[in-house]
């Protein structure tokens, strides 16, 4: 969607604050020992306390308030009773609406402490990546130029990108126009950027793979080669005078 109005500025703003603040608990609760069905539950709670509604529930009729991904999954697990365990790669996106209007969040994040140092780096490179691609966000930029921040981080680091999981625009549907927003550069992409816009911009930074496959359910999806997988998302409101991060919230107080 393309914001118009601040009365649309004030709503996209506060479903992103509440996903923001879903997302921020649910991370604070993964502990060794935790199940992923019991984080979903705070989800549950927060989102009608809130009055919002589960977006992937309403949208795609998900079998889980949010998705929450562990290890071998990338995107899409389904909250379960999956215990999680010290050193396991988690994956959290929260998607919501309250009155019409979405927003799209998601981190991913080691729990505790790990032996394998790989699992932090993604997670680290995910995070640049994402600061990388933000300095692009200005009306009249070509879309593209988001992958190609994203890809640059990723190959810096010798790390690879996921190339069938993208971005897209949100605002008054889950998924709507831009269709994708590519985690790579491609040069017959045109389309621009334009003031108002507002998209859900999600780098899926790799150990290795670059390319996701059906897991072991209708939703999850998971790498081949075992290969580890960060992702952050934010949902951005094009502006001149740099990007709204709709779900980032300013704990600096």
């Amino acid at each position: 969607m393309i914001v118009k109005t601040d009365e649309e500025l004030q709503a996209l703003k506060e479903i992103g604050a509440i996903c923001a603040e879903v997302r921020d608990t649910m991370r604070e609760a993964t502990k060794p020992g935790v199940t992923t069905k019991e984080l979903d539950q705070i989800a549950k709670d927060m989102f009608e306390q809130a009055g919002a509604i589960s977006a992937p529930i309403h949208d795609e009729n998900f079998p889980g308030q949010t998705c929450i991904s562990v290890n071998e999954e990338v995107a899409h697990g389904i909250p379960s009773q999956r215990v999680i365990r010290e050193g396991d790669l988690v994956n959290i996106d929260v998607s919501a609406l309250k009155n019409g209007y979405y927003a799209d969040t998601g981190i991913s994040f080691v729990v505790g402490e790990t032996s394998e140092p790989m699992k932090q780096k993604v997670c680290d490179v995910a995070e640049e990546a994402f600061e990388a691609a933000m300095k692009k966000i200005k009306p009249g930029s070509k879309i593209s130029q988001i992958g190609k921040a994203v890809h640059a981080v990723a190959r810096k680091n010798d790390l690879t990108v996921i190339k069938n999981l993208t971005g897209h625009g949100v605002g008054q549907s889950l998924h709507e126009a831009p269709a994708h927003i590519l985690n790579y550069f491609d040069p017959h992409e045109k389309m621009l950027l334009k003031e108002g816009m507002v998209l859900a911009v999600e780098p899926f930074v790799s150990s290795n793979a670059t390319y996701v496959t059906e897991g072991k359910n209708e939703w999850a999806f998971e790498t081949k080669d075992k290969s580890y997988v960060a992702q952050i998302e934010h949902t951005v409101i094009v502006t001149k005078d740099g990007p709204i991060l709709t779900t980032k919230i300013d704990r600096d107080e």
